[in-house]
């Protein structure tokens, strides 16, 4: 081959040879985006390589030969570029499709098979000949059909790929724009160098500029590279990084407006997913969060928890502000990270609540093990001790009948306070279930007055009720039964002989029952009234030293609560007491 090596020719040459090793050294940074933009530089290493040996052949066969190889890099420089950007702004999963990936590798690959195949159809080129017209010999070209369509789809991809990086310009980060403008200014020069050489602008006639005009474009590249680390942080990356972490991040200006975000914190706040927040206040965002805000506007870094409603639930976020202070670009980007705390808290409430219900019943057993010790233990003793003396004949068949009614007494006060124990602690411990019904008043009444009859004889106590027939309650028929039953026995425990106990019931206008137990006996101390619903153990010995649990009227304040119910006592000292319990008579009044 025979070559007239000139300026323009070594030029191409040189600036191509570094453009392979510059996209050596990109390639190896690793990344598609990177690796992609790499191939787009060595297709145009390519192009200005081959179009160097061509300017500085002297004969047409040599500078066809060139041409052949220059349209290796031509036909798949537009390709790479589109690809690159596809990457660039995130939209790699297009030219993966196979369809799509097909209707833009076709023109290259018939491109380049026309044009080596040109002297058989012309339909790229309809005549190529040798001009000396110049300081050397250049070639002349006329072109034909094909060279319009390819130059169409050259001009489509490089059009294509501009809007997709403006688009990504205009919604980027202001951290990552200095990237996006080195890279759109260095796309437009070779675009304007080839519309400039089709309207025939062409230094001696004939050297098309394009070429030139993408070596600058990879020098442009270059300082991207080592002045805006293009390649280090690019923004898709970034992007990638942040839409897969669960953490929320918004990124604000220096008059706290949302210039950024992942979608995680669109999880956290009242806003469609499609509703753009670039350009919000964050005040409007995260409304009523003023330690947050004190934060920001204090520049103190660190983490404050705040609370938000998102669909009318409500979420626990730790939000940790950061500061970038780089004096350069990022001095007044201030950054808030959200991380959702709701499920610890609601794992810490459980672990709280779990604690306190251990507590609980560990006051459940020690308050149990109390009576026990003190209440229980007494009159069995007592009973043991007497059964064992008739035993060892130490007593009387007569002595025994003395002793008996005291006997009898305690025997029955250990039955009610095991009862009572019974039922109390069941519904501590929630084994007490719940078995609401409608049932007869009257009925009930009247069965726990004939339960009580032997024990209000012994006093010459009437128990008198006043409920007609009929009156129905929606309630636990048996929790009930234990209410009434303490209820009327602590009635006539602290009645004196030859008194009167009256049981009432009657509607109220909020469809509840009103049931009032009242006695003219000894009354409550005011003192005292205060404490006898609460879980302090109260024992108050009746008129005949009868003895009392000191659990009857918890079970009962807690009986009467779970049916939806209330209970309330009055009493004036000496002249007796009054229960009143209200309960429903519908389904509607049910809480529970």
């Amino acid at each position: 081959m025979d070559f007239t090596f000139n300026a323009y020719a070594i030029f191409l040459i040189a600036c191509g040879c570094t453009t392979i090793l510059l996209a050596y050294y990109i390639f190896r940074r690793g990344g598609d985006t990177v690796k992609w933009f790499s191939m787009m530089m060595l297709s145009n290493a390519i192009w200005s390589i081959a179009y160097g040996f061509e300017l500085a052949s002297t004969t047409l066969y040599q500078m066809k030969f060139f041409i052949n190889i220059e349209y290796v890099g031509i036909a798949t420089l537009p390709l790479n570029w589109f690809i690159f950007c596809l990457n660039f702004c995130g939209k790699e999963c297009w030219y993966k499709k196979p369809i799509n990936l097909t209707s833009i590798l076709i023109f290259p690959s018939l491109t380049i098979l026309m044009v080596w195949t040109n002297s058989f159809h012309h339909l790229h080129y309809k005549n190529l000949s040798v001009n000396n017209d110049g300081p050397f010999p250049m070639v002349a070209i006329d072109t034909g059909p094909w060279y319009l369509i390819f130059t169409i789809y050259f001009y489509l991809l490089l059009a294509a790929g501009c809007y997709l990086i403006f688009i990504k310009f205009k919604s980027s980060d202001p951290i990552y724009r200095k990237q996006n403008y080195s890279i759109i200014i260095a796309a437009f020069i070779p675009w304007a160098a080839n519309v400039s050489y089709l309207l025939g602008f062409r230094p001696l006639g004939y050297i098309d500029i394009t070429p030139f005009a993408f070596i600058m474009t990879t020098f442009l590249t270059l300082i991207g590279i080592y002045r805006f680390k293009l390649f280090d942080i690019i923004p898709i990356a970034r992007e990638k990084v942040l839409e897969l972490m669960q953490d929320g991040f918004f990124i604000l200006d220096q008059k706290n407006r949302i210039i950024d975000y992942n979608k995680s914190t669109k999880q956290y706040i009242n806003i469609g997913k499609e509703v753009n927040l670039v350009g919000a206040a964050i005040e409007d965002v995260l409304p009523d969060q003023p330690k947050l805000f004190e934060r920001i506007r204090e520049r103190n870094t660190g983490k404050v928890e705040i609370s938000l409603l998102k669909d009318g639930h409500k979420l626990y976020l730790e939000a940790e502000t950061l500061f970038l202070n780089d004096s350069k670009i990022n001095s007044d980007f201030s950054i808030i990270k959200l991380q959702d705390l709701t499920n610890l808290k609601k794992e810490a409430n459980r672990v709280k609540d779990q604690a306190n219900e251990l507590e609980k019943l560990n006051q459940l057993k020690d308050r149990i093990f109390s009576i026990i010790a003190h209440d229980l233990r007494g009159p069995l003793v007592n009973l043991s001790e007497v059964l064992k003396m008739i035993t060892n004949d130490q007593i009387t068949i007569e002595e025994f009948k003395d002793i008996s009614p005291t006997l009898s007494k305690d025997i029955i006060y250990t039955t009610d306070l095991l009862e009572n124990i019974l039922h109390w602690s069941r519904s501590q411990l929630k084994g007490f279930g719940i078995k609401k019904e409608f049932f007869d008043l009257r009925n009930l009444i009247i069965n726990e007055i004939n339960y009580h009859l032997p024990a209000a004889s012994l006093k010459d106590i009437e128990i008198i009720h006043d409920v007609f027939p009929g009156e129905m309650v929606y309630a636990d028929i048996l929790m009930i039964q234990i209410v009434m039953r303490n209820i009327i026995n602590n009635a006539i425990k602290f009645c004196n002989k030859d008194s009167q106990i009256h049981i009432t019931a009657v509607y109220q206008k909020e469809g509840n029952m009103l049931i009032c137990i009242k006695d003219d006996g000894i009354g409550i101390q005011k003192d005292v009234i205060d404490k006898l619903f609460s879980e302090e153990n109260i024992s108050t010995r009746g008129t005949l030293n009868e003895k009392g649990t000191g659990l009857g009227l918890v079970v009962c304040k807690d009986f009467v609560r779970r049916n939806d119910g209330e209970i309330t006592v009055t009493s004036v000292e000496g002249q007796g007491a009054k229960f009143c319990i209200t309960l429903p008579t519908s389904k509607k009044q049910e809480l529970n």
